[in-house]
């Protein structure tokens, strides 16, 4: 067993890293689902998220290590983020920041769902495998489909600035209390709170709704954009409250995840980006 230094093993992750990052044909890639055939949406249950939330888990056990040193560069974005936004004219802006992560959350979690689809195939899994996203024929279609996420994202900052000029604004607060006192004691600031929750749960269903199995399908079929965001609306149409639980568990375990100090998304991120693969796999035949 050779004992590498932390710069050889980080050297020798890299080199395999970049051996897994290539051009794959359709029938290397895709295997027997190079035709995607038609797509059959299932109706789930709630007993159906609870068995694909297991599988995420089990799938996080199974490369703990790994998954976490791939995930760990998201809580540490949103901390840079966070200290950029630490002077007082962008304080209104942190909240939107931190809940605009769910927007494009989706487009984080593809390099999971590729680790968890490479293990169900019974091959072995590590880090790298995450990268074997950008060898995947549908390429392509994953960025256009995450720059659409991100374009969602930015939208949704661009509205949550507007709203606090038109509401608390458009002087930045002096202070960090004082932005939480007008926030909370106000009626302005509750105005702000009502509108700001309602705009964006709107952008935030907009983007579950076109994303929430559109990137696992992508990885796991020969299908274009159109057809992966259609698919993802079929599936939200037709498991309605199936879904909107799914959101909920998301958001909820996103919000855990960010305590303290988005720490806790290590862990969380992995799991729930493990689990979509799963909830796909239930729900589109």
């Amino acid at each position: 067993m050779l004992i590498q230094s932390p710069i050889a093993w980080i050297g020798d992750r890299l080199d395999r890293v970049f051996h897994t990052v290539g051009s794959a044909s359709d029938e290397e890639y895709w295997r027997e689902n190079l035709q995607a055939g038609v797509l059959r949406i299932r109706r789930i249950g709630l007993s159906d998220l609870g068995q694909a939330l297991s599988n995420g888990l089990a799938d996080f056990a199974a490369n703990r290590s790994d998954v976490i040193f791939l995930c760990v560069i998201y809580p540490l974005v949103g901390l840079v983020l966070a200290r950029l936004a630490s002077g007082y004219g962008v304080v209104p802006l942190l909240f939107p920041l931190a809940s605009g992560f769910a927007l494009v959350g989706p487009l984080a979690a593809v390099g999971l769902n590729e680790m968890s689809r490479r293990r169900e195939q019974g091959e072995q899994v590590n880090w790298t495998a995450a990268f074997g996203v950008l060898r995947s024929p549908s390429i392509s279609a994953i960025v256009g489909l995450g720059l659409l996420l991100i374009g969602i994202f930015l939208l949704w900052l661009v509205t949550a600035e507007a709203i606090y000029v038109l509401t608390l604004g458009p002087k930045p607060p002096v202070s960090i209390a004082a932005f939480a006192h007008d926030v909370f004691a106000t009626a302005r600031g509750w105005a702000m709170i009502v509108v700001g929750v309602g705009i964006g749960s709107l952008f935030a269903v907009l983007a579950f709704t076109i994303s929430v199995v559109s990137f696992p399908l992508l990885l796991d079929r020969d299908v274009n954009i159109e057809t992966a965001i259609w698919t993802s609306i079929q599936v939200v149409v037709a498991n309605p409250l199936p879904m909107a639980a799914w959101g909920l568990i998301v958001a909820t375990g996103l919000v855990l995840g960010s305590l303290p100090c988005l720490l806790g998304l290590v862990i969380v991120m992995p799991v729930l980006g493990h689990a979509t693969w799963h909830l796909y796999r239930c729900v589109v035949e």
